[in-house]
């Protein structure tokens, strides 16, 4: 039988695990392994999203919570009004610090092992995002902060609903952490939070990078520390385009 590419990946990596949970009982263990199939994801020219795996075990019973943030950055979130038939921008407010990515898993559903004050403590889900407000009233801020997590969503960049975190017995468990296409580049930090009787027993962070490899980097990359070389380029590069395009067309 084959494994599948994450599976063969992670196949290593979970014996070894199964070995760490085995002495859990004695309390030699920690409360709490896990790790990632791949802690790189590559983004090439036709990148078209991926998976990742999350596995781990635990020394006993427990609920399982993953969270994925990518890199944080400032978000203006603008509200459109119709003046004389035309949609226009008007009013704007700025956040600071939103994760530019945000997923979340968990082994059953969060109201059945967490309380909304635990919640809110550990800056679980999308209500509870750490982020710079903008200098507004709250019904306001709230406004336009449902607004961004809306815009967000159907770019598929925050969850819409909470992922699922299998358990593999009493003690190793495993999800799938799915990337889109138009992910960002950058530094993300899975967090994996271990619960008993609604209180974190133990946690582990681990780092995953996003990067562009490739033509499609350098050309990224020019166009960000070159911005006026890669315009100029840009323009004549269209203007030599319509040049060839209008000679085959003039001799046809």
């Amino acid at each position: 039988m084959r494994l599948s590419r994450p599976a063969a990946a992670a196949a290593p990596l979970v014996a070894l695990l199964m070995l760490l949970a085995g002495p859990a009982r004695d309390g030699a263990a920690e409360p709490l392994i896990a790790d990632l199939s791949n802690h790189l994801i590559a983004i090439t020219t036709g990148f078209s999203g991926t998976d990742v795996l999350m596995f781990g075990a635990t020394d006993g019973p427990g609920d399982i919570l993953v969270t994925v943030r990518g890199p944080s950055t400032d978000i203006a979130v603008r509200r459109k009004e119709r003046v004389f038939g035309v949609w226009v921008n008007r009013e704007a407010l700025e956040f600071g610090s939103v994760p530019a990515f945000y997923g979340i898993a968990s082994n059953r559903p969060l109201e059945e092992f967490l309380d909304p004050a635990m919640q809110a403590r550990q800056r679980i889900g999308l209500q509870h995002l750490a982020m710079t407000l903008p200098q507004a009233s709250p019904a306001e801020t709230g406004l336009f902060q449902r607004a961004l997590i809306r815009i967000k969503q159907n770019q598929g960049l925050f969850a819409t609903k909470v992922g699922k975190v299998s358990f593999l017995g009493n003690q190793l468990f495993r999800t799938e952490l799915h990337f889109p296409s138009n992910v960002p580049v950058g530094s993300y930090l899975v967090e994996v939070l271990l619960f008993r009787d609604g209180a974190v027993v133990s946690a582990q962070t681990t780092p995953l990078v996003i990067s562009k490899i490739g033509i499609g980097a350098e050309i990224f990359r020019f166009a960000h520390t070159q911005s006026l070389g890669y315009g100029a380029g840009a323009v004549f590069g269209a203007l030599l385009l319509g040049w060839v395009g209008y000679l085959v067309f003039r001799r046809l």
